[in-house]
């Protein structure tokens, strides 16, 4: 029985696969008609994440669902090595010959009646799958599927990742006081990642179909100088439950050093490809490892603890045992891992690029009043690292703050509030 099941689904797809582009046509003028009609009149509370953006679209979602939202999250990744990095799924798609575009279609198509908001998130990655935007690329034309959601009256939101979306290298190298971070940055001269043009197109493109965007930290160079591009810490959220500050650590994660040792926190994410031959990397490794080395030889009670590729759900067993998170000291912001430290109540020392400051000022004042992030850079981290080791109560004081912060921007909660808000507010619709 299930083989014959199968026999006519594989049968189904075999005969109308090759239609589908020639029906479609057909009926995509009165399928947006439609949906536009009903999302005017009748708005949904329905969002649909596709992609994963590390654990915070899984996150919100879970606590705008208390809110009375209908909120999922696609997982489309298909590489393998990322999946440490997500907490969990509604739909993924999975891929190889079981999968095939037809089915994404389907996926897509029930999509567009379900929800009244798409949440994308990543540099390049406003899609709903790679196969599905190679299929109507090559049927139809290049992002059609995201040009279409636009024509049915959907709203479609967007979450920046990084220094390359929608901002030129050439840009980015301006931000100033001090040498251009790109120079440091493996991709600097590897234009299938990163440059001008690369960059730009994308940032068109996105601009073109954002109704609103989230970032966090200033940048506001290129497209992200767009009045469309807020300030929203809240989107970059965290479940305080599983990053809390008493955390219960088994047995095998246990980290066993002699009292009075201050475990420094280090880590980078994709630590090979994003490191060049000399060892450099903005994460800044090249800086704290000579100078942790230099510490320890003068005799303070300092450790290293360094991760790369371990899972994130594992990871926080190792971050809650920390007494200090050391973060990037050239880039100017802070990224996942000083939130996740936040949360924990951790101190962090991390760069943080004044002009960013006062452009983040601008929409959250208090956001970049209350931030509790040490700021430092490559020649004053040995002065502020010091500081904090012989001061333990200083670290408290920190960490209590941090707890605090953490809680009141970057909670799941603080995340469906303003979240909620937003989309009600492009659906036209009082929360």
């Amino acid at each position: 029985m299930i083989l014959s099941i199968q026999r006519l689904r594989a049968w189904v797809r075999l005969r109308l696969e090759p239609l589908m582009p020639a029906l479609l046509r057909v009926l995509f003028p009165w399928i947006a008609r439609v949906l536009r009609w009903r999302a005017g009149h009748f708005p949904r509370r329905a969002v649909l994440y596709s992609g994963q953006a590390y654990y915070n679209a899984w996150y919100l979602s879970r606590a705008l669902r208390k809110r009375g939202w209908r909120a999922d999250v696609l997982n489309w990744d298909p590489e393998e090595s990322a999946q440490i990095y997500y907490h969990g799924e509604d739909y993924k798609f999975s891929y190889g010959a079981v999968m095939t575009p037809f089915r994404y279609l389907l996926f897509y198509l029930r999509a567009l009646w379900t929800y009244d908001v798409f949440h994308f998130s990543n540099a390049h990655s406003m899609l709903i799958g790679h196969d599905l935007n190679y299929w109507f690329m090559r049927h139809f034309s290049t992002g059609f599927e995201i040009r279409f959601l636009k024509d049915c009256g959907k709203k479609i939101v967007y979450s920046n990742n990084g220094c390359l979306d929608g901002v030129s290298q050439s840009s980015f190298r301006k931000w100033i006081p001090g040498p251009p971070v790109c120079d440091i940055c493996p991709w600097k001269n590897v234009p299938t990642v990163c440059s001008d043009e690369r960059n730009l197109a994308w940032g068109r493109f996105r601009n073109s179909m954002a109704d609103y965007q989230c970032t966090l930290g200033g940048n506001r160079a290129d497209y992200n100088d767009n009045p469309r591009v807020h300030e929203v810490p809240e989107f970059y959220c965290l479940d305080p439950d599983v990053w809390r500050p008493d955390l219960a650590i088994p047995e095998k994660y246990r980290l066993h050093h002699p009292p009075g040792t201050v475990l420094l926190y280090h880590s980078v994410g994709n630590f090979e490809t994003r490191t060049g031959d000399d060892g450099v990397n903005i994460k800044s490794t090249h800086v704290y490892h000579p100078l942790l080395q230099a510490l320890k030889a003068e005799g303070l009670p300092v450790e290293m603890m360094f991760f790369t590729k371990v899972p994130n759900k594992e990871l926080r067993f190792y971050q809650a045992q920390a007494g200090i998170f050391l973060d990037m000291l050239s880039f100017g912001w802070f990224g996942a891992t000083a939130r996740e430290a936040m949360m924990l109540g951790k101190p962090v020392i991390c760069y943080l690029r004044p002009v960013w400051l006062e452009s983040a000022r601008k929409e959250i004042p208090e956001y970049v009043d209350e931030l509790p992030i040490v700021s430092a850079t490559p020649e004053t981290i040995r002065e502020v690292l010091v500081d904090l080791v012989t001061h333990p109560e200083k670290r408290e004081e920190i960490g209590r703050r941090s707890r605090a912060f953490a809680l009141k921007w970057h909670s799941m909660d603080a995340g469906a509030r303003r979240l909620s808000r937003i989309y009600s507010e492009l659906l036209g619709r009082a929360q």
